[in-house]
């Protein structure tokens, strides 16, 4: 079985949780500043990243960091085209770590309109994918933000999400669609429903063999999304954090059948460039425990 059949079965059959590991260059700053270290400890983005990488490499290679509970990993492009222990990055998740490497895509967001926020243009999406495929990624997540229960901006964030899944398909991939609602949205609900029908529609559209994944901001109705976790073109369906803490996004995640969690800033959440690595791996191994216990609902 190839590897990437392989990683398919994965997700079918095991569990698990994603681990959001792909702040890319806006983001980076705060993600190490979290992790304590400040922004005067570098001087341009080359040494930001080089220090991003250290922060991931050391939580990928501790030894609470395994397949056992960690479903896959989502990098930038950056921690891809680096190496962990002289290995390539996708390599060393996969080989040595049995967990699953995916590939953020997106180039952030557009300003909001009709109360969403588009992905901005993603120039180069064809070689991207190409150079992915050729570095064993499995599979790609963009994400999109919706602000306001706004049908047209609903309807246009799940068209242009679809749209460049499609791509990524064709391109031997499997998209991680991530429309995400805003935790503060004020009429969350009302969005949420919007959605799921955008998100139904879309669906119907896709012939069998065409896999996509979906990143959900947890519902206000437990459950609401539960249809795509049985739904023969999902592959998986994972929540994000969206901004609450550790322990309330697990909380909403444990309520959710079938989801499993894809978090980021939760997932590092105490993590700090201080501790020993016995602190260190203690901390990680007690998130990783938490969310991967959230997970198996």
């Amino acid at each position: 079985m190839s590897n990437f059949n392989q990683q398919i079965e994965k997700f079918r059959t095991k569990n698990g949780f994603i681990a959001a590991l792909d702040q890319s260059g806006g983001s980076s700053p705060k993600a190490l500043k979290l992790y304590g270290i400040a922004e005067s400890a570098y001087s341009n983005d080359e040494e930001m990243f080089a220090l991003v990488h250290e922060m991931r490499a050391r939580i990928i290679t501790s030894p609470s960091f395994t397949g056992d509970r960690i479903m896959a990993a989502i990098l930038f492009e950056n921690t891809m085209d680096r190496a962990i222990k002289g290995k390539p990055t996708a390599d060393y998740l996969w080989n040595v770590k049995k967990v699953v490497p995916i590939l953020k895509v997106d180039k952030g967001l557009a300003e909001e309109k009709n109360g969403v926020q588009l992905m901005k243009p993603i120039p180069g999406l064809a070689e991207l994918l190409k150079k992915a495929k050729a570095k064993n990624i499995f599979g790609t997540k963009m994400r999109s933000v919706i602000k306001q229960s706004n049908k047209e901006g609903i309807e246009a964030i799940v068209k242009q999400q679809f749209e460049i899944a499609l791509q990524i398909i064709k391109a031997g991939l499997v998209p991680i669609i991530e429309p995400e609602v805003d935790i503060h949205c004020p009429d969350k609900t009302k969005a949420e429903e919007l959605l799921k029908a955008q998100l139904v529609n879309h669906l119907k559209k896709l012939d069998k063999s065409q896999l996509v994944m979906f990143k959900l901001t947890p519902p206000e109705k437990d459950n609401f999304y539960q249809d795509f976790t049985k739904h023969p073109n999902v592959l998986k369906v994972v929540a994000l954090s969206g901004g609450y803490s550790r322990e309330e996004a697990n909380a909403r995640l444990a309520r959710q059948t079938g989801v499993i969690a894809s978090f980021s800033r939760a997932l590092t959440e105490g993590l700090t460039a201080q501790q020993t690595d016995k602190e260190f791996d203690a901390a990680l191994d007690a998130s990783i425990e938490s969310i991967y216990q959230a997970s198996i609902t």
